[in-house]
């Protein structure tokens, strides 16, 4: 006779405490870390190391390269987000084994198993028979002495169980048909709560499990409820199931228009009968309802909710860095420069807002014009302002009036070359009505800092855009449907990282920009720009020692991302860090020059023969980086912007027809396709079959934000307000 419940004869240990720092072992941690990431152990070590000192992630990517073996910020980040899941493990482990040891249930074995866990769901399936619970059916059965009864039918000890349940009649158990009902209750939990039991469930979850979605009968007729009418009778295997579509079921769900469930085949259930039936006679019987009581009632909903939160898990996952993808690229956006610009925050009844900033970004005058109303007062108003304030570009935002207000700007005569450009408005009124906004512009309505901020994104559309909560911003795929402290958390890092790339002019970055440098928050942002008005610019980096607060650590964590043109130090301008302007300045000086020379002429670079300058602490990767940035000294690794014009005959989905083909500019890009501006106030949508004549596996791998596209017209549904686009253009 064989079973696979058995009691637990175990010995027990003596109860000790264990604490976090047993399992928080960094040596283990880089051993899981290495092998799930395939990294070497050293760079995971060291990057461990550096993030533990209080380095930030932009600063180890790019001035710790020997350390890491030049790992990538993507790298740096996943070995840090897999710390802090190991970390969160460990306090986990400890719990639970304080807790059985509470108990008094400890074994050596079962302590073992736990310690060498890392996977939450084997972690918790060890700790669900010692988990309290409410009182049940079979902690009532136990307590009424059926424990026994049910221990010899689970061994098979006995050949008739009801003639055993004689004996355990009692005043509580008032019949044999009681006592064997307890019984069962006893091992239906007992299988339930076994781990091989739901190890066999979530193997057959993993291989078959189908995702189905059922509208909700009495919600069908709502409007609101057609837009998931693709999900009224759906189903799917979860793992081939796009991120976007199980975000939209589930909000279909949340929503209460659609019936949402997972299933699986038979064959787990038969499985789990057969695993605890290998008895014979009635205790078979027996075994096999307790066994598939257990798994319809207990282990199948735990699993179920198990996969669907990991499938909302992954889904989010995907979304969060679809959001944080199309981020990086309407920060990275091209800039216009250091250009005086008008900037027009359109509108039909209550006119055109026009703000004008010089260079620097400074507000220097607005005013409103009406120009579909007085068009010819409108134009002369643009005139003058466009004289008066040598206005070099035009920003115009792509709201409501936008085309129509492009119209306008167009037909003027302007006495000299003024290019035109249409720019995102997206976030523009939550800045303008933001406490930032109001303490910058005091005295200026909401639609005037409107048009100050348009202008500004044309002007370099990082330093705007940092001031606007991401998700404002409108480049996501289902962000509010997504976990917000993960969202949060990954919008940031991406912020962060975005910034750091570009590097800031430190004596003219707001402390909104600021903020974000490697190892700047906001209340050091707010003193570096109280010393600078206090103090005027900086003249060099070594100057921001003297900003309270800075210290150290700090200084050498930001002094690499900061600017200062036309500084003491020509190397303040570059992305040397000053920890290397000694090396920087030995080179000069070996071929008799200094390091200005050096950074001017580029045959002089040439003859630098980098590897005479490698030591135990500086290599080849650091080397390489120092030569680039003297090759191009503050120039901006962003792209150069150009001019865009829409289709002049197509202003409103009226005049669209199939087969038309226009000039779009991308707005948004998610799993499914990329969503493109063909200048008729509602964007289209390009699937992602519709991208190439090749296989395309992400709409990333064929199109960038802010990228300019030819489309073709495949389908307009004005009623539901829908363009279908392609860029297959053949």
């Amino acid at each position: 006779m064989t079973t696979t419940i058995k009691e637990n004869t175990t010995t027990k240990s003596t109860p000790k405490d264990v604490t976090e720092k047993e399992f928080s072992n960094t040596e283990t941690f880089v051993s899981i870390i290495s092998e799930a990431l395939a990294l070497p152990r050293k760079s995971v070590s060291n990057t461990m190391a550096l993030l533990a000192d209080g380095c930030t992630v932009p600063f180890i990517a790019r001035y710790r390269k020997e350390m890491t073996g030049s790992l990538d910020e993507v790298s740096i980040l996943k070995i840090q987000e897999y710390n802090d899941k190991l970390t969160e493990t460990a306090k986990r482990k400890s719990t639970i084994l304080a807790a059985i040891a509470k108990q008094g249930k400890l074994t050596t074995e079962l302590e073992k198993r736990i310690s060498d866990c890392w996977d939450l769901n084997t972690l918790e399936d060890l700790y669900l028979p010692y988990k309290t619970q409410r009182r049940t059916k079979a902690q009532i059965a136990r307590e009424h002495g059926l424990e026994p009864l049910a221990r010899s039918i689970m061994l098979n000890s006995c050949r008739d169980p009801y003639a055993s349940a004689q004996r355990f009649i009692t005043k509580e158990v008032t019949s044999v048909d009681a006592a064997i009902k307890g019984a069962q209750d006893i091992i239906t939990e007992e299988i339930a709560n076994n781990e091989e039991s739901r190890k066999i469930t979530r193997n057959e979850f993993r291989r078959t499990a189908t995702i189905s979605a059922k509208v909700v009968k009495s919600k069908k007729e709502d409007d609101d409820c057609q837009k998931y009418s693709d999900y009224f009778e759906f189903s799917e295997q979860l793992k081939r199931s796009p991120s976007h579509r199980i975000l939209a079921i589930l909000r279909g769900e949340k929503e209460g228009f659609l019936k949402v469930k997972l299933s699986t085949n038979d064959e787990a259930e038969e499985r789990i009968r057969r695993h605890y039936t290998r008895s014979f006679g009635e205790c078979a019987k027996l075994m096999g309802e307790s066994a598939d009581n257990a798994y319809k009632q207990y282990i199948f909903p735990a699993i179920e909710r198990e996969f669907l939160k990991a499938g909302r898990e992954k889904a989010e996952a995907e979304a969060i860095e679809v959001f944080s993808d199309n981020l990086r690229q309407l920060l990275l956006s091209a800039p216009l420069g250091q250009k005086a610009i008008m900037g027009i925050d359109p509108g039909f009844r209550t006119g055109c807002k026009v703000a004008c900033i010089d260079a620097e970004g400074k507000f220097l005058h607005y005013e409103t014009i009406f120009p579909f109303q007085h068009e010819e007062k409108a134009m002369q108003q643009v005139l003058r302002m466009a004289t008066a304030y040598s206005v070099e570009a035009i920003a115009i935002g792509n709201g409501t009036a936008s085309r129509e207000t492009e119209k306008f700007v167009r037909s003027i005569a302007f006495p000299k070359a003024v290019s035109i450009f249409v720019v995102s408005e997206d976030g523009a009124s939550v800045y303008s009505a933001s406490e930032m906004a109001r303490r910058e512009f005091p005295d200026l309505d909401v639609t005037v800092r409107g048009a100050i901020s348009i202008a500004r994104r044309l002007m370099d559309p990082l330093s705007e855009l940092v001031k606007v909560d991401p998700k404002s911003i409108g480049v996501g795929q289902y962000q509010h449907d997504v976990d917000q402290t993960l969202l949060n958390k990954r919008l940031e890092q991406t912020v962060e990282s975005c910034v750091n790339m570009v590097g800031v002019n430190v004596n003219t970055a707001s402390a909104e920009l600021l903020r974000h440098v490697s190892g700047i928050g906001p209340s050091l942002a707010a003193n570096i720009v109280s010393h600078r008005n206090a103090n005027g610019a900086f003249k060099s980096r070594a100057e921001l020692k003297r900003v309270k607060g800075l210290g150290a650590n700090t200084f050498t964590q930001c002094a690499g991302f900061l600017r200062i043109p036309h500084g003491t130090n020509p190397l303040d301008n570059t992305a040397v860090h000053p920890e290397r302007y000694a090396i920087v300045k030995q080179m000069a000086a070996d071929i008799n020059h200094n390091v200005q020379d050096l950074i001017a002429d580029k045959k002089l670079q040439e003859q630098i023969d980098i590897r005479k300058y490698v030591n135990n602490d500086l290599g080849m990767p650091t080397l390489q980086d120092i030569m680039e940035e003297l090759k191009k000294p503050g120039r901006d690794p962003r792209q150069q912007i150009e001019e865009f014009k829409f289709d002049e005959n197509v202003t409103s989905m009226d005049d669209l027809r199939t087969g038309m083909v226009l000039p779009g500019i991308v707005t948004n890009i998610t799993n499914f396709g990329a969503f493109v501006n063909i200048g008729v106030h509602q964007d289209g949508l390009v699937h992602v079959s519709q991208m190439s004549t090749r296989y395309i596996a992400s709409p990333l791998d064929a199109v960038k934000l802010h990228q300019q596209v030819m489309v073709k017209v495949t389908g307009v549904d004005t009623k539901r307000k829908r363009i279908s686009l392609s860029m297959i253009l053949d």
